[in-house]
């Protein structure tokens, strides 16, 4: 690859659909190079392909950034081809289906700590040590949160619980971060329109025992969001984003 001097370099986890798929094209269309990471080859290189003649500037990482020396061996190929990273959008999780807490075996819930959690503090604890290095230093790190964040589902506990785990993740860097230039924020969606959603439409658990289909949002809107975030300079930063279908369960009673 011919590195430009003003060319970005930007690394997402869950690239291969949904969210991440989308942020990866965003950044492409706007000139960045990105490294894709995720489990399966197929989606990564699906993703790719979307991105168009921007094809050539996509790295593609299958990793499961669940596994430390994998995400090792991702940051050491990134290291070498582009020889820093700016912005880093730790992005890739998992959940269980809606279940109470005695339901939820010691495997399922290490699966998704493993996925949402570690993976999340693996990939940032090496863009920490890459954007110290590099010069200029300094760079950006958004985490997906989640609306369970601030509110749980029925039904959620492992999913819920790293969700606030990241928060914490997010607010500790954010401080560590300050001396060498990396801004650390965190983007707290809801009910955006994707495989992940898909269920939603027919009918979800609610709080009062009922269930209720609920309102999803365009996942352009989420789009918008991110890209104001990882536009921002590194003098500023967007500590908490919560972008949201406007009419979802979230505020009020019930």
């Amino acid at each position: 690859m011919n590195i430009r001097p003003s060319m970005k370099f930007a690394l997402i986890t869950g690239a291969g659909s949904g969210i991440g798929r989308a942020c990866a094209l965003a950044l492409l269309k706007e000139g960045w190079s990105v490294a894709l990471l995720g489990r399966r080859m197929e989606a990564l290189q699906e993703t790719a392909v979307a991105a168009g003649d921007a094809t050539a500037r996509t790295l593609i990482l299958p990793c499961d950034v669940g596994q430390e020396d994998q995400v090792a061996s991702a940051f050491e190929v990134i290291t070498q081809r582009y020889g820093r990273l700016d912005l880093l959008f730790n992005n890739a999780g998992t959940g269980l289906s809606a279940t109470t807490p005695d339901l939820v075996s010691g495997e399922e819930w290490r699966r998704v700590v493993d996925a949402n959690l570690n993976g999340s503090f693996y990939c940032l604890s090496q863009a920490f040590k890459l954007m110290k290095a590099q010069k200029p230093m300094g760079g950006r790190i958004i985490n997906n949160g989640s609306i369970s964040a601030y509110a749980p589902r029925p039904g959620s506990i492992a999913y819920t619980a790293t969700k606030h785990a990241i928060s914490g993740l997010t607010r500790t860097a954010a401080l560590d971060g300050r001396p060498y230039d990396i801004a650390v924020g965190q983007i707290d969606i809801g009910n955006a329109a994707s495989e992940m959603t898909a269920r939603m439409t027919s009918g979800v658990a609610q709080a009062d025992g009922s269930v209720r289909p609920e309102p999803r949002m365009d996942i352009s809107a989420v789009v918008d969001a991110f890209m104001t975030m990882a536009r921002l300079p590194l003098s500023a930063n967007m500590l908490f984003v919560n972008v949201m279908a406007t009419k979802m369960p979230f505020v009020g009673r019930g």
